[in-house]
């Protein structure tokens, strides 16, 4: 069992990750005060798989979960406004601690319910994907989609206590399971060198899910986004970094209406575009971008690039959170293990790269 304090402005928080995690749960509750209630959120989905094990967990709390739909397209206002008043008839109030049993979707909704109830109340949360246990669950950011965009309402809110268990990820399907990698791959590319060389020679044993493999890798990424977080919790500079990828990807996924991608996958897109722009820019060697590629082209079979135009994914790459004025920001990589945000890239050299990519042969 592994262990990590991260740093938040609102107090010191617990990462614990490994097999068994959730049997710590009421020692570790009893750890971050009192409550009146527990109240768990979750969806149908996550519930069949995972909660019988929070049930086990948390006791009588966990008996009537409020269940939401967690695809992506159900990620919006409506949903929080359900949930709030899911909470109020359960009769939740501001000593109430809100657990968060599920992905990203349920961590992020569940997130920004628990930092608007009743102008904030306590939050646990328990991850049962890969992209949930080492990139949403911790770093405190909450939020919605719009129309418009992915996650452009929502709040910088930590939780209290993160138990990430290991054992939930064995039900994970194989093509989320894959997904939920695209977010490993990242660390490596943006700030661990070493973690990108030990997914280049052990790629295999993560993606048949042995154990003491895949949890050394969880973990290298979850340290990496502790420190940075840590450095940098509301995003004014370093923190940028971790959205390696993002920005293509969140155009790919509003594009197609949070319907065609998982969320890593998009990312894995946005990875091979982000490595092919780089070079591009004449920031890296080819050499760089084309092991960038490699490796995340090995983790598994990629969705069809979607038959949208270059012009309407810049269109949607305006309202991404990092844009300036409606002018387009990147985070690429000079070299495997670092990282840097990016301004004035020029237009014809994006859609150049968007062009590139749709019409390579790497997808094949």
């Amino acid at each position: 069992m592994r262990r990590i304090v991260v740093l938040s402005s609102s107090g010191p928080y617990a990462v614990v990750l490994g097999s068994g995690a959730l049997s710590r749960a009421r020692n570790e509750l009893q750890a971050i005060g009192k409550a009146t209630s527990v109240q768990v959120v979750s969806s149908p989905r996550v519930w069949k798989h995972a909660g019988a094990a929070v049930r086990r967990a948390f006791g009588a709390a966990a008996a009537k979960p409020i269940l939401f739909d967690d695809r992506e397209a159900a990620k919006s206002l409506r949903t929080v406004e359900k949930l709030s008043r899911a909470l109020v008839r359960a009769g939740a109030d501001r000593r109430t601690v809100l657990i968060a049993a599920g992905g990203g979707v349920v961590g992020d909704v569940a997130g920004f319910v628990a930092a608007s109830y009743l102008r904030g109340v306590r939050l646990v949360h328990v991850p049962t994907t890969i992209v949930a246990v080492a990139d949403s669950s911790i770093g405190g950011k909450t939020g919605v989609n719009l129309p418009e965009g992915k996650n452009l309402v929502g709040a910088f809110y930590s939780p209290r206590l993160v138990l990430a268990d290991t054992d939930l990820l064995h039900t994970l399907p194989e093509r989320e399971f894959r997904s939920g990698l695209y977010e490993i791959v990242k660390y490596g590319v943006i700030g661990d060198a070493p973690l990108f060389e030990f997914l280049e020679h052990n790629l295999n044993a993560v993606l048949s899910g042995k154990a003491r493999t895949l949890e050394f890798a969880l973990w290298r990424g979850l340290e990496q986004k502790a420190r940075v977080v840590t450095k940098d919790e509301r995003e004014s500079g370093l923190r940028e970094t971790l959205n390696y990828g993002h920005t293509f990807a969140h155009a790919l996924e509003a594009a197609t209406k949070y319907r065609h991608f998982l969320h890593g996958e998009a990312v894995g897109w946005g990875m091979l575009c982000a490595a092919r722009l780089a070079f591009e820019q004449g920031l890296c060697l080819e050499t760089e971008a084309e092991r960038i590629a490699r490796l995340v082209l090995r983790v598994g079979p990629l969705p069809a690039w979607p038959r949208v135009s270059a012009a309407r994914l810049i269109e949607a790459m305006r309202s991404d959170k990092k844009s300036r004025g409606g002018h387009l920001r990147f985070v690429l990589s000079p070299c495997i293990g670092h990282a840097e945000s990016v301004e004035g890239v020029p237009e014809r050299t994006v859609l150049r790269t968007l062009d590139w990519v749709a019409s390579s042969t790497m997808r094949e």
